[in-house]
């Protein structure tokens, strides 16, 4: 697989097989990933690792914990236009593969809490970032996470980055160990698809070639 294949293929998973992923898998994947780019090479992020037995503590131990404040603002306050009606569209339309109506709010809570399931992943990383970073260095930490999601891509499996984790950072922080300065940035489920799961059918909508990009 080429980058473009592996660029064009790259979607949001969000239910998962539960066959387990070797740690020589992981840690090659995240290996590899050491070489996305940073501003200074400052390499702002750290990672931790859950998988096997690891994942199924921390499932057991999230379970008892309840979200907090968020560690950031995952969207602004007042998100405006066109960039609500994208965020909008893109919820709609996965729930619309799932047949969870508008008004279910039962059934869009129900797959919400999935998030703390990783939605079913049997492994999956959180990224942290030093709190006296700021926004170049937060770019860096896509950087490394787009690096490694098309790396998972590559090796024939499926990702879904997770900010919904910023509400839970205490309990995240607490069951890492990560230090007190080291703020999370989000989760990223990965493993093999359920391609026999309608949610995974979702490809979401991408603005034109001329909106995003001004040829001078």
């Amino acid at each position: 697989m080429n980058v473009s294949e592996a660029v064009t293929s790259r979607r949001s998973i969000r239910a998962f097989l539960p066959t387990p992923i070797d740690d020589g898998v992981v840690r090659q994947l995240l290996d590899t990933a050491r070489r996305a780019p940073s501003g200074g090479n400052v390499q702002p992020w750290r990672t931790y690792v859950l998988n096997g037995e690891s994942m199924q503590r921390f499932r057991s131990f999230i379970a008892t914990r309840q979200p907090g404040a968020p560690a950031y603002d995952i969207y602004p306050k007042s998100l405006g236009e066109p960039y609500r009606s994208s965020r909008f569209k893109v919820g709609e339309d996965m729930y619309a593969l799932i047949g969870i109506g508008r008004d279910d709010k039962a059934g869009r809570l129900a797959q919400f809490a999935k998030n703390l399931d990783f939605f079913g992943a049997p492994a999956a990383i959180f990224c942290f970032i030093d709190e006296q970073m700021g926004p170049p260095q937060w770019s860096d930490c896509g950087m490394f996470l787009q690096t490694f999601m098309l790396l998972v891509q590559e090796a024939g499996l499926g990702s879904c980055a997770q900010e919904a984790w910023a509400v839970h950072q205490d309990a995240v922080r607490e069951f890492t160990s990560a230090p007190e300065h080291w703020k999370l940035f989000c989760g990223v489920a990965f493993g093999h698809p359920d391609w026999g799961h309608p949610i995974n059918q979702l490809v979401s909508d991408r603005e034109p070639l001329e909106t995003v990009a001004t040829f001078l």
